[in-house]
C-alpha cells in the first residue's frame, strides 16, 4: 500500500458506510485526494456497507473492466414481508406468518437460485428502461417489466436461520446468507424471489459486501481513516491483482505504446483483458486478445 497525501494513481479501497449512495462517496473522496479524477468500480446501494473500489486518476481508466468482476456478501434475508424496493428501506407491502417455513423449503428454494439463473432487477434499481432509470419510472408510479437477465450465482449459503417477530407482529424468518455472484446480480432482487417461491414473501434486511475481484474487506479503510491518512493502492499493485500478467520487453513496450498491435501468446486467447508489463515492472496497458493480436483497451504507459 502506497500512503501519499498528493493524488497518486492507483485504486483505494473503501468500506462503504450505510446511508451513503457511490456517489456519495465518489464525491468525499475528491475531497480527501484533492483531485476531481475519481471514479467507482460498481454500485452498492446506499443501505449496502462494504467493499467499494474507487479508481484515483489514471486508475479511472480500469474501473470499466474491474465492475465486471466477482462479487462476494454477507446479508440478512427476511422471509414473511415484501417490500416496495425489495430492501429494508422501502415500504411494507405484504405481510405473511413465515414461520412454518422448514430448512428442506429454504434449501430447496435456494438451490433454484444458485448457478446460471435469469433474473429480473428490482424497480427500484439504477437500470435504465428506454434511456430513464428504473427507480424514477418506479417512484413515479409507472407500470412497467424490466426483462429478465441471466446472471450467475456461484454459491448461495445460508448460515443460520433465527425466529423473529416483525414491527406489526408478523412471525417472521431471518436467514443469515453468504452470497457469491457475477457482476449485476441483485442480492434484493435474491431474497424477493426465495420469498415469492416459499409463498410468504422475503425481502433484504442486511447487505455487507466482503468481495470484489481480488479486492477484499480486509485491504478496505473507512472513510474516516482514509481522511486521516490515504491509502492509495499502486496502479501496478491493482492491476497484478485483477488479471492476468503479461511481462514484454523493452522493444515490445515501447510498440505497444506507440499503438502498434502487438502478437500475443496463446496462453492470453479468450482471457478477458490482460495487464501488460514493461521489463522495470510498470503497467503499460490493459489489452485483450484478438485474432492474436493484442486489442488496447486502456493504455496507461
Amino acid at each position: 500500500m502506497n500512503r501519499k497525501h498528493t493524488a497518486p494513481d492507483g485504486l483505494v479501497i473503501v468500506d462503504k458506510p450505510s446511508g451513503f449512495t457511490s456517489h456519495d462517496v465518489v464525491a468525499k473522496m475528491r475531497g480527501i485526494a484533492k483531485t476531481r479524477r475519481v471514479g467507482h468500480a460498481g454500485t452498492l446501494d446506499p443501505m449496502a456497507t462494504g467493499v467499494l473500489v474507487l479508481g484515483v486518476e489514471k486508475a479511472t481508466k480500469l474501473l470499466g473492466h474491474l465492475a465486471l468482476t466477482e462479487k462476494e456478501y454477507l446479508g440478512t434475508v427476511r422471509l414473511g414481508q415484501n417490500t416496495l424496493t425489495d430492501d429494508a428501506e422501502g415500504e411494507i407491502t405484504s405481510s405473511t406468518d413465515a414461520s412454518k417455513v422448514t430448512r428442506d423449503a429454504i434449501d430447496a428454494g435456494i438451490a433454484k437460485l444458485t448457478g446460471d439463473i435469469m433474473q429480473v432487477p428490482s424497480k427500484v434499481s439504477a437500470i435504465k428502461i428506454d434511456g430513464v432509470r428504473s427507480y424514477k419510472r418506479a417512484r413515479e408510479g409507472e407500470d412497467f417489466e424490466i426483462p429478465a437477465r441471466p446472471v450467475t450465482v456461484s454459491s448461495f449459503t445460508v448460515y443460520d436461520v433465527r425466529d423473529a417477530v416483525a414491527g406489526d407482529g408478523t412471525p417472521v424468518l431471518d436467514l443469515i446468507v453468504s452470497v457469491v455472484c457475477s457482476s449485476g446480480t441483485y442480492i434484493r432482487a435474491l431474497a424477493r424471489d426465495l420469498g415469492a417461491d416459499l409463498g410468504v414473501g422475503g425481502h433484504l434486511t442486511a447487505l455487507r459486501r466482503t468481495r470484489v475481484g481480488p479486492y477484499k474487506l480486509d485491504a478496505a479503510r473507512t472513510l474516516d481513516q482514509l481522511q486521516e491518512e490515504l491509502t492509495v493502492m499502486p496502479i501496478a499493485e491493482a492491476a497484478a491483482a485483477a488479471f492476468p500478467r503479461w511481462d514484454v520487453d523493452a522493444k515490445r513496450a515501447r510498440l505497444l505504446t506507440n499503438g502498434v498491435r502487438l502478437e500475443m501468446p496463446d496462453a492470453y486467447a479468450g482471457s478477458g483483458p490482460v495487464a501488460v508489463f514493461d521489463p522495470e515492472g510498470r503497467f503499460l496497458a490493459l489489452v485483450e486478445e484478438q485474432k492474436g493480436k493484442a486489442k488496447s483497451l486502456a493504455v496507461l504507459g
